[in-house]
Protein backbone atom coordinates (compact mmCIF):
# COMPACT_ATOMS: atom_id res chain seq x y z
CA UNK A 1 0.00 0.00 0.00
CA UNK A 2 1.39 3.56 -0.91
CA UNK A 3 0.93 7.14 0.97
CA UNK A 4 0.36 8.19 -2.62
CA UNK A 5 2.97 10.11 -5.23
CA UNK A 6 4.49 12.89 -4.10
CA UNK A 7 7.94 12.67 -5.38
CA UNK A 8 9.26 13.22 -8.50
CA UNK A 9 12.77 13.34 -9.65
CA UNK A 10 14.20 14.54 -12.68
CA UNK A 11 18.01 13.81 -13.74
CA UNK A 12 19.67 16.88 -14.98
CA UNK A 13 23.17 17.35 -16.54
CA UNK A 14 23.54 21.56 -15.88
CA UNK A 15 22.17 21.65 -12.25
CA UNK A 16 22.32 25.51 -11.86
CA UNK A 17 20.14 25.93 -15.65
CA UNK A 18 18.02 23.21 -14.52
CA UNK A 19 17.43 25.07 -10.96
CA UNK A 20 17.25 28.78 -12.97
CA UNK A 21 14.57 26.60 -15.21
CA UNK A 22 12.73 24.99 -12.35
CA UNK A 23 12.64 28.11 -9.99
CA UNK A 24 10.85 30.25 -13.14
CA UNK A 25 8.57 27.47 -14.05
CA UNK A 26 7.55 27.18 -10.01
CA UNK A 27 7.78 30.38 -9.15
CA UNK A 28 10.03 29.82 -6.28
CA UNK A 29 13.47 29.10 -4.92
CA UNK A 30 14.22 25.51 -3.77
CA UNK A 31 14.30 24.59 -0.26
CA UNK A 32 17.39 22.35 -0.89
CA UNK A 33 20.09 23.37 -2.79
CA UNK A 34 23.05 21.55 -3.15
CA UNK A 35 25.89 20.20 -5.32
CA UNK A 36 23.98 16.63 -4.90
CA UNK A 37 20.25 17.87 -5.29
CA UNK A 38 18.16 20.34 -5.46
CA UNK A 39 14.57 20.38 -3.82
CA UNK A 40 11.35 22.09 -4.53
CA UNK A 41 8.14 22.30 -2.94
CA UNK A 42 5.23 23.02 -5.05
CA UNK A 43 1.17 22.52 -4.10
CA UNK A 44 1.93 19.57 -1.97
CA UNK A 45 4.53 18.17 -4.76
CA UNK A 46 8.48 17.35 -4.15
CA UNK A 47 10.38 18.00 -7.23
CA UNK A 48 13.80 17.20 -7.10
CA UNK A 49 16.95 17.74 -9.46
CA UNK A 50 19.38 15.15 -9.22
CA UNK A 51 22.77 16.22 -11.16
CA UNK A 52 23.85 12.25 -11.03
CA UNK A 53 21.19 10.78 -11.67
CA UNK A 54 21.76 9.53 -16.02
CA UNK A 55 24.88 7.85 -14.06
CA UNK A 56 22.09 5.86 -11.72
CA UNK A 57 20.40 4.50 -14.86
CA UNK A 58 17.59 7.17 -14.69
CA UNK A 59 16.54 7.90 -17.95
CA UNK A 60 13.61 10.05 -17.54
CA UNK A 61 11.62 11.96 -14.57
CA UNK A 62 11.29 9.33 -11.49
CA UNK A 63 8.03 9.47 -10.02
CA UNK A 64 7.99 7.68 -6.30
CA UNK A 65 5.70 5.98 -4.45
CA UNK A 66 5.67 7.31 -0.34
CA UNK A 67 4.87 3.75 1.16
CA UNK A 68 5.51 2.45 4.72
CA UNK A 69 7.43 -0.45 4.21
CA UNK A 70 10.38 0.10 1.49
CA UNK A 71 11.83 -3.78 1.44
CA UNK A 72 8.77 -5.12 1.55
CA UNK A 73 7.51 -3.08 -1.60
CA UNK A 74 10.58 -3.82 -3.65
CA UNK A 75 10.35 -7.28 -3.17
CA UNK A 76 6.91 -7.79 -4.05
CA UNK A 77 7.48 -5.83 -7.11
CA UNK A 78 10.62 -7.49 -7.94
CA UNK A 79 8.69 -10.50 -7.29
CA UNK A 80 6.14 -9.79 -10.39
CA UNK A 81 9.13 -8.78 -12.69
CA UNK A 82 10.39 -6.00 -12.16
CA UNK A 83 14.45 -5.12 -12.43
CA UNK A 84 15.97 -3.13 -9.27
CA UNK A 85 17.54 -0.05 -10.89
CA UNK A 86 18.76 1.04 -7.71
CA UNK A 87 18.56 -1.30 -4.21
CA UNK A 88 17.25 0.55 -0.73
CA UNK A 89 19.43 3.15 0.37
CA UNK A 90 19.40 6.14 2.97
CA UNK A 91 19.56 9.30 1.57
CA UNK A 92 20.07 11.55 4.76
CA UNK A 93 18.09 11.72 7.91
CA UNK A 94 17.02 8.03 7.37
CA UNK A 95 15.17 8.87 4.58
CA UNK A 96 15.26 5.82 2.01
CA UNK A 97 14.87 5.09 -1.16
CA UNK A 98 14.87 2.41 -4.28
CA UNK A 99 14.00 2.64 -7.66
CA UNK A 100 12.90 -0.81 -10.17
CA UNK A 101 12.45 -1.07 -13.97
CA UNK A 102 8.72 -2.56 -14.71
CA UNK A 103 8.84 -5.10 -17.30
CA UNK A 104 8.19 -2.19 -20.41
CA UNK A 105 11.08 -0.45 -18.75
CA UNK A 106 9.33 1.81 -16.84
CA UNK A 107 11.16 3.51 -13.59
CA UNK A 108 9.53 3.44 -10.29
CA UNK A 109 10.96 5.36 -7.26
CA UNK A 110 10.24 4.27 -3.76
CA UNK A 111 10.46 6.39 -1.21
CA UNK A 112 9.75 5.17 3.05
CA UNK A 113 10.34 8.78 5.67
CA UNK A 114 12.52 8.44 8.25
CA UNK A 115 10.89 7.20 11.04
CA UNK A 116 9.05 9.80 13.52
CA UNK A 117 11.32 10.78 16.72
Amino acid sequence: MTRGLTTIIYPVKDLDRAKALFSELLGTEPYADSAYYVGFKDAGQDVGLDPHGHAKGMTGPVPYWHVSDIRSTLAALLGAGAETLQDVHDVGGGKLIASVKDVDGNLIGLMQNAPAE
